[in-house]
C-alpha cells in the first residue's frame, strides 16, 4: 500500500470560449489601446480638478460663514467706496450722562438695496415688498426696479421682523447693506442737549453737530463722550415744567439747573421738543432752543444785577435807599410799580418788592459806562460760549445813554438767553466768580475756570436779599421747606411785530439759588405765555406761574443731589442770613 496518492492535476479555469454563446474577448492592441489609457487619465484629471473646485468653494463658504460672518456683496460697482464712508459715519461713540446712563448710542441694523439688473419680475417684486414694507408703496418700489441703474436703496434701516419678512420672499436681486444706526434710549428728554444726526450717522443739531468729528473718530470707538447732564435731573425738569405749561395754557416752557461753582449744566429743558429717533416731525417751535437759542427781555430778574452793580461800585449800601412815591417821566417813557408801595424804598426794599423806580434811579446813579462795564463783565453782551452750535447772541441797545440805562435796569432794552442770564446769577451767588457754562463733565478735583466779577462780599450780600423775595417778596411760592431758596421774579411783555410790546404776551422767568446759607445750584424756570385761571386768580406773572414750578423742581431734585434739608428758623441759620433795613423801616410804619 503507497504512503502518499498523486493528487490529479487541476484544471485549468474556464474561459468566455469554453461556454457555448459566449462573446470572444476583445484584445485591443497599438493605437487603440492607447487612445483608451489617455481617455482614462483625462477622467482622473477631470475627477480630481471638480474635487478641488468643491473643496475650494467649501472652504470659502465656511470663511465667510463661519470664520468672518455671513456679508452680502456689494454689487454696485463704482459705489462701493461710499457704502464704506457711510458705514464708517455711523460708528460713532456712545454719549453718557455724568453718571453713565446712556443718552445716545449705536445698534446694528440691515437696509435693503437692489439691482435691477437681476430682478426678474419687477412688477411682481414690488407687489410683494410692499405688502411687507406697507409703507413703501409698490409703484414706487417698481419704479426703482425697473431703472437701468445697477444699485437702487429700497429702504433704510428695517427692523429685524422687517428683514427676515424680506429674506424670505426670496427675490433674486435684493440684498442687505449691514449698517449702523444712531438711537436715543431716552427718546425727547434731553433732545436739545443730543441734538440728533442723519440717515448717514453726520451730526445735524446739539452735542451730535457740535463734536461731530470727535463722535466719529475711529481711535475712540467705544470710548462714551461724558455730558454734565443728569438724566434724574432732566426728568424732574422737563416733568415740572410740562406741566406748567400745560396748566397755563403756555405755548412753550424751559428751564436750567446749573452748578454754580463748576458752570456745569445738569439740566436744560426746552418745550416743545421732539423724538431725535424721528425729526422729520418735528415743528419749527420744537426744534428751536429756547434756553441756548432764543434772546429775551428777562424783565425784573435783570435787577439781580443791577443790585450787585450798584453794591460793588459802591454807589449804594444797604442802608440807602430812594424815593418810590412817584413814577418817572422821562422823554416819552412812564416808569411806574407794578406792586407800588407809594414811599421811600431801602435798597432791600426794592429789590425785594422789586420796584421799577427804586431800581431805575439806582442805575443812573451808577451811569451808562459804568452799567455797560459791568454788563460786558457778566458775560450779558457777548455770545455765550458753551458745547452747541444752536447759541444766540444778545440785541445790544446801539445808543446806551439814560433812558435805556433805566429801562435795562427792570430788564427791558436788553435781550439775552435764559443761559447767560443764569450764569451770572451764578456768579452772583458762589462769591463773585462766573464760571463759563458746559455741558461736559469736568474732571473730579480740578477747579473750575473763571475770574472773579464782583467782591465776596456784595456776593453774601446778594445771596440774602434773594432769600428775602422768597420769604417776603414776590417770589413766596418758590419757597420749599428746610431748602432756604433764594431768587428773583421777572415777567416782561414780549415785542410784537410793530415793535411795540404786547401787553397780552408775557415771557415769565423765576431764576433761584439754593441752599443760600451755602449755596450749590441755579435752577431757573421760564414759562412763555401763560395764561392766568382761576387758581391764580386770572393772573399770569412769573411770580405765579414759574416760581411754583422752581419750587417744586427743588423739592425733588435736591435729595438726588445730596443737598441735606437744614431748620430754616434755626437761631444759628436765621442769624447768618438777616438783612437789615427791612423789618426796621416796616415797623416804623407801622408805628406812625
Amino acid at each position: 500500500m503507497a504512503l502518499f496518492r498523486r493528487q490529479p492535476k487541476p484544471k485549468p479555469p474556464c474561459t468566455p470560449a469554453d461556454i457555448p454563446g459566449a462573446p470572444t474577448m476583445v484584445r485591443l492592441e497599438g493605437a487603440a489601446k492607447q487612445a483608451l489609457e489617455v481617455s482614462r487619465g483625462r477622467l482622473v484629471i477631470g475627477i480630481g480638478l471638480f474635487s478641488l473646485a468643491f473643496l475650494l468653494v467649501a472652504g470659502r463658504l465656511v470663511e465667510l460663514t463661519v470664520l468672518r460672518g455671513a456679508t452680502e456683496p456689494v454689487i454696485a460697482r463704482g459705489i462701493d467706496s461710499e457704502l464704506v464712508a457711510k458705514t464708517s459715519l455711523m460708528e460713532r461713540q456712545p454719549i453718557v450722562d455724568r453718571n453713565g446712563n446712556i443718552l445716545a448710542t449705536n445698534l446694528k441694523i440691515a437696509s435693503l438695496y437692489a439691482d435691477p439688473r437681476k430682478v426678474l419680475n419687477a412688477q411682481h417684486a414690488a407687489t410683494q415688498l410692499a405688502q411687507v414694507l406697507p409703507e413703501l408703496s409698490a409703484g414706487e418700489i417698481q419704479a426703482k426696479l425697473n431703472s437701468e441703474k445697477s444699485f437702487v436703496w429700497l429702504k433704510r434701516g428695517l427692523t429685524p421682523r422687517e428683514q427676515y419678512e424680506v429674506n424670505r420672499l426670496g427675490i433674486p436681486g435684493l440684498y442687505f447693506h449691514s449698517e449702523q444706526r444712531r438711537v436715543y434710549p431716552q427718546g425727547p428728554l434731553a433732545v436739545h442737549v443730543l441734538g440728533y444726526t442723519d440717515i448717514d450717522g453726520k451730526g445735524i443739531s446739539g452735542i451730535e453737530q457740535y463734536f461731530d468729528e470727535q463722535l466719529r473718530d475711529p481711535s475712540r470707538t467705544g470710548d462714551p463722550l461724558e455730558l454734565s447732564i443728569d438724566i434724574r435731573v432732566q426728568h424732574i425738569v422737563r416733568d415740572e415744567i410740562a406741566k406748567a405749561v400745560e396748566f397755563f395754557n403756555a405755548i412753550g416752557g424751559g428751564g436750567i439747573v446749573l452748578d454754580i461753582h463748576t458752570g456745569e449744566v445738569l439740566s436744560l429743558v426746552s418745550l416743545p421738543d421732539f423724538d431725535p429717533a424721528a425729526p422729520g416731525t418735528a415743528t419749527k417751535e420744537s426744534l428751536f432752543n429756547r434756553i441756548t437759542l432764543g434772546v429775551y427781555e428777562m424783565g425784573s430778574t435783570m435787577k439781580t444785577l443791577n443790585t450787585a452793580m450798584a453794591l460793588d461800585y459802591g454807589t449804594v449800601k444797604l442802608s440807602s435807599g430812594y424815593d418810590a412815591s412817584h413814577p418817572i417821566q422821562i422823554s416819552r417813557f412812564r416808569i411806574r410799580d407794578d406792586h407800588p408801595k407809594n414811599r421811600w424804598l431801602s435798597v432791600p426794599e426794592i429789590f425785594m418788592y422789586s420796584s421799577n423806580i427804586g431800581s431805575a434811579k439806582m442805575a443812573v446813579d451808577v451811569g451808562p459806562e459804568r452799567q455797560r462795564e459791568f454788563m460786558m463783565r457778566m458775560g450779558m453782551l457777548t455770545k455765550p460760549t458753551i458745547e452747541l452750535p444752536e447759541v444766540g447772541a444778545p440785541l445790544v441797545p446801539r445808543n446806551w445813554k439814560t433812558v435805556e440805562t433805566m429801562t435795562i435796569s427792570f430788564g427791558h432794552g436788553l435781550s439775552v438767553t435764559p443761559l447767560q442770564l443764569a450764569t451770572a446769577t451764578a456768579a452772583i451767588i458762589n462769591g463773585g466768580v462766573l464760571h463759563p457754562p458746559t455741558l461736559i463733565k469736568r474732571p473730579p478735583g480740578l477747579p473750575a475756570p473763571g475770574r472773579q466779577v464782583i467782591r465776596r462780599e456784595v456776593s453774601d450780600i446778594m445771596r440774602k436779599l434773594m432769600l428775602l423775595v422768597v420769604e417776603d417778596g414776590t417770589g413766596k411760592k418758590a419757597g420749599v421747606d428746610g431748602y432756604l431758596v433764594g431768587g428773583k421774579t421777572g415777567s416782561s411783555e414780549k415785542v410784537n411785530d410793530r415793535g411795540g410790546y404786547n401787553r397780552k404776551a408775557n415771557f415769565n422767568t423765576f431764576v433761584a439759588g439754593f441752599p443760600m446759607h451755602n449755596p450749590r445750584y441755579i435752577v431757573q424756570v421760564m414759562i412763555d405765555e401763560p395764561k392766568g385761571n382761576k387758581s391764580t386768580f386770572g393772573f399770569a406773572t412769573a411770580g405765579w406761574t414759574a416760581a411754583p414750578a422752581a419750587g417744586r423742581i427743588i423739592s425733588r431734585i435736591a435729595p438726588l443731589l445730596g443737598v441735606p434739608p437744614v431748620d430754616e428758623n434755626s437761631p444759628a441759620i436765621r442769624q447768618a442770613m438777616y438783612v437789615p433795613y427791612v423789618q426796621t423801616q416796616e415797623k416804623k410804619l407801622a408805628s406812625q
